[in-house]
Formats: structure tokens, sequence, C-alpha cells
């Protein structure tokens, strides 16, 4: 890891009344701090500046960072102690989302409308912000490269939820999901982790853990912990063809 990693620091940013070290990405240079060197308050805060361009991006996915900042803001990098992950053997399905898997008409698909999925998700999170036009040409410039992906839920040939992320081999890392109507998120993710085990997929990287995908199984582990899973796990191949657009089996391996 070390060959891409800098120690220049940017001395003289404050948060709150405490001075800290924090660093200033060079456009003209791909390189990142290690993770380890992220601040506690706030927690994970690694970095500031650089840019969005899909090598930078790539980069930083690779070594356990991503990127989250707001309207007006420079770009903040950031690499959380814990994090939050989902095995994906061990996503929880409820009874009640059993039932409604059985009996729902929605359909899931995969990579047939990423710009959709992220302009959606932007617009679930309006008060939020994080997910600017900046952060959509970027992730959509990924997709288009064959490095992002999403997850696409249908009723009656209308978009009503999804998620979208970056592959690392046998690790997806989630960066938003939206759901317009009932359960719809809950079925991507659900379906999502069925499909994406039977290719070899092993981890979904959710960042930071909320109710939502603590409620889907997701848990807290160390940051030295992920980076290793990440490290043995993103050189592992997928099967053939994992991310061609397809229509998903929303049944498959539910056991309901």
């Amino acid at each position: 890891m070390s060959n891409f990693y800098t120690d220049k620091y940017v001395k003289g940013m404050y948060h709150g009344m405490n001075k800290v070290q924090l660093a200033l990405l060079d456009t003209e240079q791909l390189i990142f701090p290690h993770p380890k060197n992220a601040l506690q308050d706030p927690e994970g805060l690694l970095a500031v500046g650089g840019d969005l361009r899909p090598e930078r991006l790539l980069l930083a996915y690779k070594y356990g960072i991503f990127p989250w900042y707001s309207e007006n803001e420079p770009i903040l990098w950031w690499s959380p102690n814990p994090r939050a992950i989902l095995w994906i053997d061990q996503v929880n399905i409820s009874k009640s989302m059993k039932k409604f898997i059985r009996k729902t008409d929605y359909i899931v698909t995969l990579n047939k409308n990423f710009a959709g999925v992220i302009q959606a998700c932007a617009q679930q999170r309006q008060d939020e912000t994080w997910i600017t036009q900046d952060i959509q040409d970027a992730y959509i410039k990924l997709h288009q490269l064959g490095f992002a992906h999403s997850v696409e839920v249908w009723h009656n040939e209308c978009l009503i939820g999804g998620l979208y992320g970056v592959e690392q081999g046998q690790v997806f890392c989630g960066e938003s999901m939206f759901s317009s109507e009932t359960n719809a998120s809950k079925l991507a993710l659900i379906t999502f982790c069925q499909y994406f085990a039977t290719r070899g997929g092993r981890l979904i990287d959710c960042q930071v853990l909320n109710d939502h995908t603590k409620s889907m199984g997701a848990i807290e582990i160390s940051r030295d912990q992920y980076l290793k899973y990440l490290q043995q796990l993103q050189q592992q191949p997928l099967k053939l063809n994992c991310w061609d657009s397809r229509q998903l089996d929303i049944h498959d391996k539910t056991n309901i």
C-alpha cells in the first residue's frame, strides 16, 4: 500500500478549537494518505481536494477511501473507523419481507438504468445534497467504463427503487440506495446479494452503519479488519459476465 500514499500534510486547518493536520490532494498527483491517518473527529476524514476523475476514484476505492461532501464544499475523502459491512450470505430477510417477495410483481434488474438510479438517490437526499451533480457525472463515467453498477426495481415499467456502487473484485462498495415504494430498496439489496453470491461475491461495503442497513444484517468491524478483507477479496475474480445487464431472479436462494 505504501507506494500509493504520501505523508505530505497541510497544517493550520481547524476543527472546532483543535488544530488538525489534513492531507491536501494535488490534482496532478494520484496519491492518498494512508487511511490510518484519518481524523477521529470528524471520524474518518482523511483528505481534502483533488478531483473526481475515474483514476482517482478507482485508487480511492482500492484502498478503502470514498468521497463524501456537500454542495459548495471542497471534495472530502473518508475512511471511517469502524466500518459497516454486510456479508452477503448473512443478509437478513424478515418473515414479512419473505411474504412480500412471494407476492410482489416488482421486477429487479442489473445495470439497466444507472443514471436513473443515481439521480433518484440524489433527489431523495435533497436536504443532504452530497450526491452533487459532479458526483453524479463522475459515477456515471465510472459506470460507462465498467466499474460502477446499479440495481433497479421496477413496477409497471416505473423505476421505484435501486442502489449503486463500485466493484472491487468480490467486494461491492455500496454508495447509496433509494425507494419510492414500500420495500423497493430492501428488495434491491436482497436480490443483489443473492445474485452476487452466485457470481463469487462475498462482501458489501456499507461504509457507515445506519438503521436500514443494520436491519438488513450489516455489522461494524474495525477499519484495519475491513482493509484486510478488502485486500484479500478485491484480487479474487468473479464469474464471467457478472455485470452484464440482465433481469435478476428475486426468488433465487431465498428459501421462501
